[in-house]
């Protein structure tokens, strides 16, 4: 006899706590392997496809696409064991059980092993039996009240719709609300915590039930909203509006900028490309620059323990930049940026730029930056005032670089100027520590003959 086994949205590792469903990859009543992916969910840090520890048949799918779950809720449920094939779903429909919990699964050849970070399937966990004594008097208690009284408890349990999945005993219980045309938000369970029993949608499909038109009234009371089309903040907007907001919040920043002329410094990329070899970006050059600036001012390449009330300074550089992706802005992180060349640090760039671009970035890639280079100048703007990438505590800001008149050598000439600006934590230090920071960085950018000279 085949079982119900419910997958539940998995820890996708790196703290997260919940996750927008993009796309579903299958349908109830698709055939699936082990480990096959069956949806692709957004975190706040990437797009992660999820593989589902359970082969067989899809009986339930929890969740529309858009919706945002947390970890632990019903994704779908597989109808695993002996049938196979679609009519598996079918077969299944007289049973009005909960599902039986992972742990009476069949053997251990039904999993795999992990295949994402934070979770694996290597074998369900242990669960509760005690669901099902904990359902059954509830199921009992629905004969408890066979005559047909007037709907008095409707009423007395208002119903307000619920945004995500429904608990619902079994998914054979939301096939017979479907096929009654029964929208399950406003049908009221008398099971545990609300959870909805078939008993209930046999009620409300007789019409002894009425759907609660409580919806209405508390909508009334919070009216005045502003019209307009509405952006659902979700997703990598949504986690960059949070720790925007938190930067903001928590870090008492200063910023401070100077203009350089950087004609040198795009004379010496020209040669360094001109003597052959991988080409070197200017974002590279500059990413040397800035983590050699580091090394001699560490204070901005720290973090605050607001717990702790302690500053701590951190050993290695890892440096994150700006990339505008259609998801949003995405900050990937260069590891031991300090211990890179440039055509080391050039070919990194390229390859979190495209990831980026293409949303496959892992949650490893956009986590543990130390120091952020934004370089804002790519979008046509000289100046700006980056709001930190919490919890660091310091971020270099780079304008667009063009000809502009520059006093050069005692007379007026064109040069290639571009604005800096260094936007940090004053609980770090203090203006000085950050305008020599800046002056370093503006000096090996006029003269990068300086960065041979003080390495």
């Amino acid at each position: 006899m085949a079982q119900v086994l419910e997958f539940k949205l998995p820890d996708l590792g790196e703290g997260l706590t919940e996750a927008e469903i993009v796309r579903w990859l299958v349908d109830v009543g698709d055939v699936v392997a082990i480990d096959q992916p069956v949806v692709e969910v957004e975190t706040a840090k990437a797009m992660v496809e999820v593989p589902c520890p359970y082969g067989g048949v899809v009986t339930a799918r929890f969740g529309e696409e858009g919706t945002e779950l947390p970890v632990g809720a019903p994704l779908l449920t597989v109808a695993v064991g002996r049938a196979a094939g679609p009519g598996a779903a079918a077969s299944d429909a007289t049973e009005t059980e909960p599902a039986p919990a992972p742990a009476e699964a069949p053997a251990a050849s039904e999993h795999s092993g992990n295949v994402l970070v934070g979770y694996g399937t290597a074998g369900p966990a242990a669960r509760r039996r005690r669901v099902r004594r904990d359902v059954v008097p509830a199921v009992a208690a629905a004969p408890a009240a066979p005559t047909p009284a007037p709907p008095v408890s409707a009423p007395a349990v208002p119903v307000v719709a619920v945004e995500g999945p429904v608990p619902v005993i079994s998914p054979l219980v939301r096939k017979l609300a479907r096929e009654q045309g029964l929208d399950l938000r406003e049908i009221p369970g008398s099971g545990p915590d609300g959870l909805i029993l078939r008993a209930d949608v046999e009620r409300a499909a007789t019409g002894s039930v009425r759907p609660a038109p409580a919806v209405a009234a508390p909508v009334s009371a919070a009216a005045p909203a502003a019209a307009g089309e509405r952006v659902p903040l979700r997703g990598v907007r949504g986690a960059v509006a949070d720790k925007l907001s938190r930067s903001r919040t928590e870090i008492p920043d200063a910023t401070c900028w100077v203009d350089a002329d950087a004609t040198a410094l795009m004379a010496a990329r020209s040669a360094m490309n001109a003597a052959g070899g991988p080409k070197v970006s200017l974002l590279a050059l500059l990413a040397r620059i800035c983590t050699h600036a580091l090394g001699r001012f560490p204070e901005l390449n720290s973090t605050v323990d607001t717990a702790a009330r302690e500053i701590v300074r951190l050993p290695s550089v890892h440096l994150g930049f700006a990339a505008q992706t259609e998801r949003g802005l995405v900050v990937p992180v260069v590891r031991e940026a300090g211990a890179r060349t440039a055509e080391s640090l050039t070919e990194e760039f390229a390859r979190l730029t495209a990831s980026a671009r293409d949303g496959k970035l892992t949650p490893a890639d956009l986590t543990g930056g130390t120091f952020t280079l934004n370089n804002y100048g790519v979008f046509g703007v000289d100046g700006s005032t980056p709001i930190i990438n919490h919890p660091e505590a310091a971020m270099l800001g780079v304008g667009r670089i063009i000809p502009k008149p520059w006093v050069h050598q005692g007379e007026l000439a064109v040069r290639q100027v571009v604005q800096l600006s260094l936007t940090f934590d004053h609980r770090v230090c203090d203006g000085g520590t950050a305008g020599g920071f800046l002056r370093y960085v503006a000096d090996c950018v006029e003269q990068p003959a300086v960065l041979l000279r003080t390495v």
